[in-house]
């Protein structure tokens, strides 16, 4: 019992420090800082393997879902309707989406004139960090 109050205490001391980048994200703002420090981390770690920095990777990531499971919805329209959309929220073009086939094959995926094979949902769900689900004709 003397153990745990004096972590608690610890914690308490350092957490106006910690909890600035470590807690429940509320805001557009707060998460758009709590996705980029994420990167940060995954690109020091990628460089040299860090527990702490890890643990850290772990906790951020999973505040950062949590506040996309509240805030940011999936489109639900058609797969193409959903495509279009993703590809102009991210400022992307259709020559951005060579992972699903040639200019000739996005181009007719885009005008309704080719549906997507499982390879290229795949790709997609991928890409644009959605479930493979949004780019499925409901049937």
């Amino acid at each position: 019992m003397i153990k745990e109050k004096n972590e608690i205490k610890r914690a308490v001391k350092v957490w106006a420090t910690v909890s600035k980048l470590v807690s429940t994200i509320h805001t557009e703002r707060h998460y758009n800082r709590a996705v980029k420090m994420l990167e940060q981390l995954i690109d020091e770690v990628n460089e040299k393997s860090d527990r702490v920095k890890e643990s850290l990777i772990d906790t951020l990531g999973t505040l950062i879902k949590d506040y996309e499971d509240r805030n940011i919805t999936e489109p639900k329209e058609d797969p193409i309707g959903v495509l279009k959309y993703l590809l102009e929220e991210q400022g992307l073009t259709q020559s951005d989406l060579n992972e699903i086939g040639s200019q000739g094959v996005v181009s007719e995926i885009l005008n309704g004139k080719r549906q997507l094979n499982l390879r290229q949902v795949v790709a997609l769900s991928k890409k644009f960090s959605v479930s493979p689900s949004v780019f499925i004709e409901n049937i």
